[in-house]
């Protein structure tokens, strides 16, 4: 997925030091600032361009431990919306330094 963002370095920071990606450093030159983060089973591309506004978009990143990814993003200053039950699974989500939200997921085990 691509992400539009207005500052790549803080994006890199957010997606790596919060989130817990990997910078991969295959990332050709594409003529526009950028770069290209493992982040679990994904892959997000960030683009250095203008962030379109709010309606709703967002990516969802799979977690273990909502709970315990919650706490220690609060811990860490990050502001995180308490976590809510949505199907078989529980939600909150947060935003990157551009404002892009980002939903974490714990899927629930069934009876």
């Amino acid at each position: 997925m691509a992400v539009n963002v207005t500052d790549v370095e803080a994006a890199v920071a957010f997606y790596t030091g919060v989130l817990g990606g990997r910078v991969r450093d295959d990332r050709p030159d594409l003529g526009i600032a950028g770069a290209w983060i493992d982040l679990g089973a994904a892959q997000v591309h960030l683009v250095e361009l203008p962030v379109p506004p709010s309606m709703g978009q967002h990516f969802a990143v799979r977690v273990d431990d909502l709970d315990a990814v919650v706490a220690e993003l609060r811990a860490g200053g990050h502001d995180v919306a308490d976590p809510s039950q949505v199907g078989a699974g529980l939600q909150t989500f947060l935003t990157d330094p551009s404002g892009n939200t980002v939903e974490l997921h714990q899927v629930l085990e069934g009876p």
